[in-house]
């Protein structure tokens, strides 16, 4: 005999106790649930569509050329820029180092060698490189002819005396 509220199917299931009502809050539960499930899925699905559009559109570009032949041709440049900035910079030393021995100072004095002569014909041209290496050139202009004569420097000093005008041209190529 069966009670009210309990099937012969439950009863084979073991649930033959079993309110139903909360059978079915349990199934619209689970229906809710898969519902909500199903709703969500579809977003995913949404999503990863314009997602995948977008991949596209970037991988594609605009001619049609692949985003790896892109990459490969900027990794390509970038070696030939590395390459050259070494190139660059190991003749920039060369440089530096050539103009160590270029004569980079110069200092002038213009005189009158002798009183009668006017015009500041005569000259010491002082030419020194960045060690302070170099020569004089010392020009005196008087009625007979003119006359030139040069001395080495060296570190910014010569072994024989300097005449006033020759010491002054040397310290304004020594910048002093």
């Amino acid at each position: 005999m069966e009670t009210q509220g309990t099937s012969a199917f439950l009863n084979q299931l073991g649930l033959g106790s079993f309110d139903l009502g909360y059978l079915a809050i349990g199934i619209l539960a689970l229906t809710v649930l898969v519902f909500i499930l199903i709703i969500l899925s579809i977003v995913q699905i949404v999503k990863a569509g314009k997602l995948k559009k977008r991949l596209d559109k970037f991988l594609l570009g605009k001619e049609g050329a692949s985003l790896e032949d892109d990459i490969l041709k900027i990794f390509e440049d970038n070696e030939f820029l590395k390459n050259h900035a070494e190139k660059n910079r190991d003749d920039i030393r060369t440089i530096f180092k050539r103009l160590e021995s270029v004569y980079q100072k110069m200092g002038l004095v213009r005189y009158d060698a002798f009183n009668q002569m006017g015009g500041q014909l005569s000259y010491s041209l002082v030419l020194l490189d960045e060690n302070n290496n170099g020569f004089i050139i010392n020009s005196v202009h008087s009625t007979d002819g003119c006359y030139s004569y040069s001395k080495e420097i060296k570190s910014g000093d010569n072994n024989i005396s300097l005449s006033t005008e020759e010491a002054e041209a040397l310290a304004i190529a020594k910048g002093k």
